[in-house]
């Protein structure tokens, strides 16, 4: 550790900072909720077997300690079966807690889950103001160029120099019978800031927990950090999840850490077709969408309302409808960004024919780094389309 001092760095062995024995589980079960979707049960007996094996904790404070300071502190509540009072197991992801009742997570903790996720993938972001977004533009705005201008009716008081305003007037009247009118008044020029409005796709199909691989506690991460970013650094903009399986709906961002993967084929078509549903209802916004997938379309819906579906390699027929959805996307001017976390060939291949349809962006990713490839495409994309 370096410490500045006047004579310039003093260097110190690092010393890990003091965590109390609730501090150190806390961190611990934060992480098992995340993967357990949710599931109380599931996760203390995760922490329980941890205990197990790492000594995690002694007689002072054992795992029902735990238990009563996660409710004492709201992050779990208990409640009780008025038509059972016997007690017994709850419904999945439900925990019978010390007491008899049913354990949950609270609000309070699926907020800390989200500004978890967003400390763990984009690291620390100072609360911003309004807007954010900036553009090769100058007018109305919160950000100052270091530029100045004439005033114009309508220009908020607190953007005009008093100092250089009062400059003026000296240079137009004099000393000897000063007066400041409207003409001395200068502004210091502020640049304009765009909104964005964004749909972010998370593919919840069967494939994304196949062959050993956990892809979608990743994806989730994401989306609760994103979800977070945007409430705190871009508090203008929206942005709206949806998943897709065999179908596509819409979720609450508070439900992200419940997410789970289901029985299901990949309806990318439907998933586009709700995005570009949503994205049509906000106004006078620059529009987006990002979709986390592993690439293979293997589902439609027909118009009598029979799945069409085919699991063996990418279906002519499904894959030509992603692409018309792909181009008119295109036509709505809405860029698609897909972050396609799987390796294989032909996989890679659909992707890049389906992103020159829609003239958007692909990353070609293993599960490391994705947070912080979509959080610089946040960043840098807005800026270019708005530039453009």
């Amino acid at each position: 550790m370096a410490m500045n001092t006047r004579k310039g760095f003093r260097f110190t062995t690092y010393e890990a900072p003091d965590q109390t024995p609730f501090e150190k589980l806390f961190e611990i079960f934060q992480e098992l909720i995340t993967h357990t979707s949710g599931d109380v049960e599931e996760a203390l007996d995760w922490l329980r077997e941890l205990d197990k094996e790492y000594e995690l904790t002694d007689d002072d404070y054992t795992i029902d300690d735990f238990i009563e300071d996660l409710k004492a502190k709201g992050y779990i509540r208990e409640e009780f079966d008025t038509d059972n009072p016997e007690g017994g197991q709850g419904e999945e992801g439900d925990e019978e807690g010390p007491g008899g009742g049913i354990l949950s997570i609270t609000a309070k903790l699926e907020r800390m889950l989200r500004q978890r996720a967003l400390d763990q993938i984009f690291g620390k972001l100072k609360r911003s103001g309004a807007g954010n977004h900036r553009t090769g533009k100058s007018g109305r705005g919160d950000e100052h160029t270091g530029e100045f201008r004439e005033y114009r009716f309508g220009d908020a008081l607190e953007h005009i120099s008093m100092t250089e305003s009062l400059k003026n007037a000296q240079v137009n009247h004099g000393l000897d019978s000063f007066s400041l009118n409207e003409d001395d008044l200068v502004v210091e020029d502020t640049q304009h800031k765009a909104q964005m409005s964004t749909v972010l796709m998370i593919d919840i199909s069967h494939s994304m927990i196949l062959y050993g691989e956990d892809r979608i506690t990743p994806a989730k991460k994401v989306a609760m950090a994103l979800a977070e970013l945007i409430t705190t650094r871009y508090p203008k903009d929206t942005l709206d999840i949806l998943v897709f399986g065999n179908d596509a709906w819409p979720i609450p961002i508070k439900d992200l850490p419940y997410l789970k993967v289901g029985p299901y084929h990949t309806n990318t078509v439907a998933g586009l077709q709700l995005a570009m549903d949503m994205l049509r209802r906000k106004r006078n916004t620059n529009k987006q969408i990002f979709m986390i997938t592993d690439g293979k379309p293997s589902c439609l819906r027909l118009p009598n309302g029979d799945y069409y579906k085919n699991s063996v390699g990418l279906d002519d027929y499904i894959v030509e409808k992603c692409y018309a959805m792909a181009q008119q996307a295109r036509k709505l001017h809405i860029p698609i960004t897909t972050f396609m976390i799987a390796q294989d060939p032909y996989l890679m291949q659909f992707v890049r024919e389906f992103t020159k349809a829609n003239k958007g962006k692909a990353f070609y990713t293993g599960l490391k780094g994705l947070g912080e490839m979509i959080f610089e495409d946040y960043e840098q994309n807005r800026k270019r389309r708005i530039k453009g």
